[in-house]
């Protein structure tokens, strides 16, 4: 699948800067253009893999480049007035080379979580690709303003855009980790999941073809009809040189005549279960799910195509949807096999139920907090007994 990529705001930018190293690291080809667009122009030049020409300051006249301050509503405002230097770079992108755009932010600071709805409904007026989102949740130490920004520009976000994929930090955090390396961390889990989910169906030169193809049409038809969707993954280690001592030595194979062989369909079965109930993107009840796609990714002698289907099936029967799609993806040169499910149209999420019930208080408090400061700087200023008057 080609994406055009764009990164809004500092989580957004770094996300796309390592979807572009992914992308080189692995030579998948998903980033088909790239644009970083901020308001804070220190987060512009701390990228390494975002072309020069393709970063955008936005809101010079505002903030002199040193971005909105957690500020959302300005982020919008500002994403809205200089829509036309954000067009500019996109106007770069070759369109008829692309099967949908991707914007991608941090949904608690100011810059994405206010511009990143703006350009998503720019985007879906002028072209008729589809738009998709790629929203970060911040984690709750984060602090009320983060929460009550995330809960506004989700509600936003979700409107605009043809499908939000959500990555939840709170559910990825360890503890006692330093911020800046659970985040590098938590980057590199996001782009190994989308990398696998967008790159499926690429097949490179005088490469094996897959036997159940999983092209961009899919990914399509699985995000079509909007909503929330999170993605599992699950993988397992493979000795892809020819001797016996990966973890799935019993996999068939190149010579081996029993192509589907009980362990093999059972540990191909086994990963896709360890993708769906394990770590999702965004924590949720799978059960009613409205669609989902399986991609079963790696050396084309470990793939199985019962083991697929089987897993194809389970997956029918624990969302209840009759819309399940999956295939395999066959890298040659990977030293693992991985499952990748996307659930898209997920509808029982306790995370953001908790999401919208924390930034109304914070909300409630910030208002309460705003009208004691006023009578504060009132009983603090007045004097009964002698009134000064005013210089103005």
């Amino acid at each position: 699948m080609k994406l055009a990529m764009i990164g809004f705001g500092q989580a957004g930018g770094k996300i796309l800067d390592k979807f572009l190293e992914y992308d080189k690291r692995h030579d998948s080809n998903i980033v088909r253009a790239a644009v970083a667009v901020n308001t804070a122009k220190a987060d512009l030049m701390g990228l390494e893999h975002v072309p020069q020409e393709n970063r955008v300051l936005i809101g010079q006249s505002r903030v002199k480049g040193h971005g909105v301050g957690a500020d959302n509503e300005l982020g919008a405002e500002i994403a809205e007035e200089d829509i036309d230097e954000i067009q500019g770079a996109i106007d770069s992108i070759p369109v008829h080379e692309v099967d949908a755009f991707l914007v991608i932010s941090g949904l608690g600071g100011g810059t994405g979580s206010g511009g990143s709805p703006v350009i998503a409904k720019h985007l879906k007026r002028i072209y008729t690709e589809p738009v998709y989102g790629l929203g970060v949740l911040p984690g709750r130490d984060e602090g009320g303003i983060y929460t009550l920004n995330a809960a506004r520009s989700f509600q936003t976000f979700v409107r605009e855009v043809d499908n939000l994929l959500v990555f939840d930090n709170d559910a990825w955090r360890k503890s006692g980790e330093s911020v800046q390396g659970g985040y590098s961390e938590i980057n590199e889990e996001i782009v190994t999941r989308f990398g696998i989910l967008f790159g499926a169906g690429e097949v490179e030169q005088g490469g094996a073809v897959a036997e159940s193809v999983v092209d961009s049409s899919e990914i399509i038809n699985t995000l079509a009809g909007g909503g929330v969707s999170t993605v599992g993954f699950a993988s397992e280690g493979v000795d892809n040189e020819g001797s016996s001592s990966g973890l799935l030595s019993r996999f068939t194979s190149s010579d081996d005549p029993v192509e589907d062989s009980a362990s093999t369909t059972n540990r191909i079965t086994s990963l896709v279960r360890k993708a769906a109930l394990g770590q999702l993107t965004l924590p949720c009840e799978i059960e009613g799910t409205e669609r989902a796609l399986l991609v079963t990714a790696g050396p084309p002698k470990y793939l199985n195509r019962k083991g697929i289907e089987r897993g194809r099936k389970w997956l029918e029967e624990q969302t209840g949807s009759m819309e399940v799609r999956g295939g395999d993806y066959p890298v040659r040169n990977s030293k693992q096999v991985a499952s990748v499910v996307l659930l898209s149209g997920v509808n029982n999420v306790p995370r953001i139920k908790e999401l919208q019930e924390v930034a109304i208080e914070a909300q409630d408090n910030i208002d309460d907090i705003r009208d004691e400061s006023e009578e504060n700087l009132e009983e603090l200023v007045e004097d009964d007994d002698d009134e000064l008057e005013p210089l103005f």
